[in-house]
């Protein structure tokens, strides 16, 4: 089980936007570089075709895939968290017919996925974070037997794996990106939040490093830019659905992650183990540091506006606070009767300057 540092790492540079394995060089600035790596991929796509025309696949085909960045850094992050990922099991994968049926719809994808304006979607996302973050990512897209996508090193070299999944569309691409480009664009900013917590008390700051986690929210917001576009506008109608029916949770939610909060403060849960059984559970497909994240930053940008918003940013404690001015006019308005974050927890997480 990983830390919660860790944890936030996952959920929270050289601009190279490239439209083939390397090359083709775009730069905004300093505060967006993007390098779309995609030389896993046609490296995989080498050996397939080959097989397909009925040519040999030579050693040299294969150091080049085991070379290539996205694969290093894949089997790397494999190992770090246990998993078997050797070079011979991935040519096993390689080979397998299962795959090599695949090879034209996924040959497709990937230049569709070319394509994409990350760029742009990099832009929309800076709208959501402070002045001075950075969004400074390669972008990997992969062939790999299992269907994740992930964000690694967000602190240090970050990059984003994405599952490459002929079900995703181009749209669908952006997003997904967009949303990981802003987890590395907050983690750029995070060492102002951990400046603001160092006086806090152990089980306080642990408390507060886990509202960090409702950057999830932030992300599923800032990848759409607009807090009158559904964050699903671009999935297909299962996970909209679904979305909604959780959204509709908000309530009970809040009082849990709440509960949560009040248990690392008063002791109740102690161990690390105990702390990210239950932090974790809270992700789920997308879960209440999902839902509850978002709909807390859209009532706040909607009330208060985008720059209110994005200063909670630099501390979770006011996103709690803010939430709660703009909700407490709601209520009483008699619009929505929304839970309130409770003032024994404020208290507890603002007590010490």
């Amino acid at each position: 089980m990983i830390g919660i540092t860790a944890a936030l790492g996952l959920m929270l540079s050289t601009a190279l936007l490239c439209v083939s394995s390397l090359g083709n060089l775009s730069q905004t600035n300093q505060q967006i570089l993007i390098r779309l790596d995609t030389s896993e991929a046609e490296a995989v796509f080498v050996i397939l075709n080959k097989r397909k025309a009925g040519h040999q696949v030579v050693d040299t085909d294969w150091q080049r895939l085991f070379s290539t960045e996205p694969y290093v850094r894949l089997k790397k992050r494999e190992a770090s968290l246990g998993r078997s990922f050797t070079d011979n099991e991935f040519r096993e994968f390689v080979l397998s017919d299962v795959l090599a049926q695949r090879v034209g719809e996924l040959e497709r994808t990937l230049r569709k996925w070319k394509q994409a304006d990350l760029e742009g979607a990099a832009r929309r996302v800076l709208s959501y974070l402070p002045a001075d973050a950075l969004i400074h990512v390669k972008v990997y897209p992969v062939i790999k037997p299992q269907s994740n996508s992930f964000v690694i090193d967000t602190r240090t070299n970050p990059a984003i794996l994405l599952y490459l999944d002929p079900g995703l569309t181009t749209l669908q691409f952006e997003n997904t990106v967009a949303h990981e480009m802003h987890h590395v664009g907050y983690a750029s900013i995070s060492a102002r939040m951990e400046a603001s917590l160092t006086s806090l008390a152990p089980p306080v700051k642990t408390a507060v490093e886990w509202m960090g986690a409702f950057g999830e929210g932030f992300a599923m917001l800032a990848a759409v830019g607009d807090p009158d576009v559904h964050p699903h506008a671009f999935s297909v109608p299962e996970d909209r659905a679904r979305w909604d029916r959780d959204v509709a949770n908000f309530n009970q939610d809040l009082h849990a992650v709440e509960k949560f909060f009040l248990d690392i403060i008063a002791g109740r849960l102690q161990s690390e183990e105990e702390i990210n059984k239950v932090g974790f559970s809270f992700f789920g497909v997308q879960g209440p540091w999902y839902t509850v994240g978002h709909k807390m930053a859209v009532i706040i940008e909607r009330r208060e506006g985008r720059p209110a918003l994005v200063e909670c940013m630099s501390d979770p404690r006011k996103l709690l606070r803010a939430y709660n001015r703009s909700a407490a006019e709601l209520n009483a308005a008699g619009k929505e009767q929304l839970a309130m974050w409770s003032p024994e927890l404020l208290n507890l997480v603002t007590s010490t300057p």
